[in-house]
């Protein structure tokens, strides 16, 4: 048996990570989507394993001591973070896994995991991305413009990544990250 693929999707806030995701979901039904650990508490509906990996502060911390994450962020007064353990199990398994993080936490799986295949999502423009953003309707200007700056930084990272998909149209951003699967698992290596 052939070990999976890690797919790795990051991107700037607002270009559309999880969307392209759940539009992904019926193309590639045997893709499996990785399941973060939180210490938040669950919500209604929530299941542990399914949504997330609920654990304590110092389940968490521990599984941080004893470098069982791929990578982790605070926020919120919440840690969140991709546990090694259901990685390499699904893809031991011969499963590909795929990870929607964001770009700081791409950089980290990839210190960890450098065969993964990392795919940074694009937004058309830098125009589109601010209406994106704006459009949500959440945020101030000054925090939609600190957001753009952060945009411009991650996106001068892309450098570290294997391909780039512009999320010009949803359709075709997942026909993209579909081709992507399809070359890595015929490549000869």
């Amino acid at each position: 048996m052939s070990k999976g693929l890690l797919i790795v999707l990051s991107g700037p806030s607002g270009v559309g990570k999880g969307t392209v995701c759940t539009a992904l979901r019926p193309r590639i039904p045997e893709l499996i989507y990785s399941v973060s650990a939180t210490t938040r508490s669950p919500r209604a509906g929530e299941q542990d394993g399914v949504n997330y990996f609920f654990k304590s502060q110092e389940q968490f911390r521990d599984m941080i001591e004893r470098d069982e994450l791929l990578e982790y962020a605070e926020y919120v007064g919440n840690y969140y973070g991709t546990p090694r353990d259901f990685v390499e199990k699904t893809l031991a398994s011969g499963r590909d896994i795929i990870l929607e993080i964001e770009v700081q936490g791409a950089l980290k799986v990839k210190e960890k995991f450098p065969e993964g295949i990392f795919v940074f999502l694009l937004p058309p423009s830098m125009d589109e991305l601010k209406d994106r953003i704006r459009g949500r309707g959440t945020e101030h200007d000054d925090i939609i413009n600190h957001r753009m700056t952060v945009a411009e930084d991650e996106i001068n990272l892309m450098r570290h990544y294997d391909y780039g998909v512009v999320n010009d149209e949803i359709d075709l951003a997942c026909k993209r990250i579909e081709s992507i699967i399809i070359a890595e698992h015929c490549k000869i290596r």
